[in-house]
């Protein structure tokens, strides 16, 4: 029997949004002394951390600094400065994950390479370094290009369909992805142990809002068949074997109506599409990740009961102090959860909290989705 006799683990994570707020509350089960750093004294994260240093995460000094002397170092954003974590790794700080793995998902470009040259199923693309290069590649169309670095929440992507269209794109390092014929969009979260050990977390439906690209609710489990949830497992599995790395990742993929399945795109961290896992199953994505950077076993992963999730987005027209018109009424809801991520400031189309439903019926969680969808609205204060 392993003793837990030595002093509690120094564990950080860089970025103080809503992930790392929702990291923070899992914390609080576990034997671990937690820094954040983040721009922003008042982020979401600040007042639930152990130590909070203000720097800016993209900075070789500031992260540098703020690693020495911790365990282990996880991220809740892509933007990070790999360079100190680097050096951190080197100097025997736990990055999670690792920083080799980072290199390859910060970038679109490297992150497409790596599914060509690992042959994992993803859309034809190619890489263009600037909108006088996107012209050139007129014939790709329809497609979607996304920037290289910096895009996040449907940010850094622009769908095209003819071309008028390319002046909107992107005068930057990108990549053309061609247009799949999607018949649903669907993330699946793996986690890694230190060891190697993994645990896949049943597959969501994903619905998007095509207005803002960002998801708009889900459905869990996933409605697929069975040899297309085999493909969609194995494929995912194979990302995460290639990139080498313990780690909580998600992976989101694209099916079609033939039971073809892609990796659309893989993120190294927390997500969104993992978020009702803190109800709708045994382990949550957040628990998990602290049973990864502590080292202790894989959590179950199974579900409780089917779950639904609704992101809160900023309504439209409506920038300022944050007021949550019917909050009320959907609290009087059975089984339903209000997550409210403490940002102050509401703008139009910000992530400002979800609520779960869970429920062994899927017609009354896509009733309660419907009515939340409704009622539930992020306004501003007049």
């Amino acid at each position: 029997m392993e003793l837990s006799l030595a002093p509690m683990k120094k564990v950080g994570i860089l970025g103080g949004g809503q992930l790392g707020r929702m990291l923070l509350q899992a914390a609080a089960n576990y034997p671990v002394i937690t820094h954040v750093m983040e721009n922003d004294a008042h982020c979401p994260s600040a007042h639930l951390c152990h130590h909070f240093t203000k720097g800016n995460i993209t900075d070789f000094d500031d992260v540098y600094q703020f690693g020495q002397g911790l365990n282990a170092l996880t991220i809740e954003i892509e933007n990070v400065n790999i360079e100190a974590l680097e050096k951190l790794e080197a100097d025997g700080v736990l990055i999670i994950p690792h920083t080799a793995s980072l290199r390859i998902i910060k970038s679109k470009i490297a992150q497409k390479n790596f599914y060509k040259e690992h042959q994992i199923p993803s859309s034809e693309f190619v890489v263009t370094q600037s909108l006088q290069e996107l012209q050139q590649h007129e014939y790709f169309l329809p497609a979607v290009h996304k920037l290289s670095s910096g895009g996040f929440d449907g940010r850094g992507v622009q769908i095209i369909n003819t071309k008028e269209e390319l002046s909107k794109c992107f005068d930057a390092p990108a990549v053309l992805e061609k247009k799949v014929a999607v018949h649903k969009e669907i993330a699946m979260m793996i986690a890694v142990s230190t060891t190697g050990e993994t645990a896949i977390y049943p597959a969501v439906d994903m619905v998007f809002d095509p207005s803002l690209n960002l998801l708009s609710h889900q459905i869990c489990p996933a409605e697929l068949p069975q040899q297309v949830l085999w493909k969609a497992e194995a494929i995912a599995l194979s990302v995460v074997k290639h990139l080498k790395s313990p780690g909580l990742f998600a992976v989101e993929l694209f099916t079609d109506v033939s039971g073809n399945v892609w990796v659309n795109e893989t993120a190294p961290r927390v997500h969104n599409s993992g978020h009702h896992t803190i109800e709708g199953n045994y382990s949550s994505q957040f628990d998990m990740l602290w049973r990864i950077l502590l080292n202790y076993p894989l959590g179950n992963t199974s579900i409780l009961l089917p779950s639904a999730l609704i992101n809160l987005l900023g309504e439209e027209g409506h920038h300022g102090e944050a007021a949550y018109e019917g909050l009320h009424e959907v609290l009087a809801m059975d089984n339903v959860f209000v997550h409210i991520y403490g940002k102050t400031i509401t703008k139009p189309g910000r992530k400002m909290g979800h609520v779960t439903v869970i429920s062994a019926e899927k017609q009354e969680l896509l009733h309660k989705v419907n009515k939340i969808k409704h009622g539930l609205k992020v306004v501003s204060h007049s």
